[in-house]
């Protein structure tokens, strides 16, 4: 059998104040009670997997579906701080709405350069972005070769490490769906990687 790691890679709940689209980045938020339930589900379905550690963001809505699926595993926990959602600057908080009220040429900046860009306020390209996840899946790969992990994280950063293992640049990063609570499934052999699941 060909040795290969997989990360088992999950998107937070629904969070609070999900029905008007709002752009959290760093913004600390808590998961709705569906959110939870979301997470209770992603659980269950991998309870019987044998994992070697479980990462996460260390922001609540992320952390708190990494604790609900570790209950399930004797595996350590790890919140990273590097693996939070990007950084929004001024428009962190806001609702997609109030920036296109608000900032209509910053969003026709954004629009015409989607990985260098950067939100108002010292917020974060998608670049930077990619740059500052994948050494940490890296570091992953490398500290739990041949195992599985699970990764808890957010909606751009699985998007950054999805189009990293189909090798696609980041500007197709909003071509990739990720749902809340939703499972992707990544393995990673010697010369080459399969995205065996997406946004299931």
């Amino acid at each position: 059998m060909i040795e290969h790691t997989r990360i088992y890679l999950i998107r937070h709940g629904q969070v609070n104040g999900f029905e008007t689209f709002p752009i959290y980045g760093h913004t600390d938020i808590e998961l709705t009670d569906i959110g939870l339930l979301q997470m209770e589900k992603v659980a269950e379905r991998l309870q019987l997997v044998d994992v070697a550690a479980v990462y996460c963001s260390d922001l609540k809505r992320s952390l708190t579906g990494a604790k609900l699926i570790s209950r399930y595993h004797d595996a350590p926990l790890h919140p990273r701080r590097d693996l939070r959602e990007m950084y929004f600057g001024k428009w962190e908080g806001l609702t997609l709405e109030q920036i296109r009220k608000k900032y209509p040429e910053e969003l026709q900046k954004r629009n015409k350069d989607i990985i260098e860009y950067r939100a108002p306020g010292g917020g974060e390209s998608v670049k930077h972005l990619s740059d500052r996840v994948i050494p940490v899946i890296q570091e992953i790969l490398n500290k739990h070769a041949n195992t599985n992990v699970i990764v808890v994280a957010h909606g751009a950063v699985n998007r950054v490490i999805l189009c990293h293992a189909l090798g696609l640049g980041l500007e197709n990063l909003f071509k990739i769906q990720q749902d809340y609570g939703c499972l992707n499934i990544i393995d990673y052999f010697p010369n080459h990687t399969l995205v065996r699941l997406m946004n299931g």
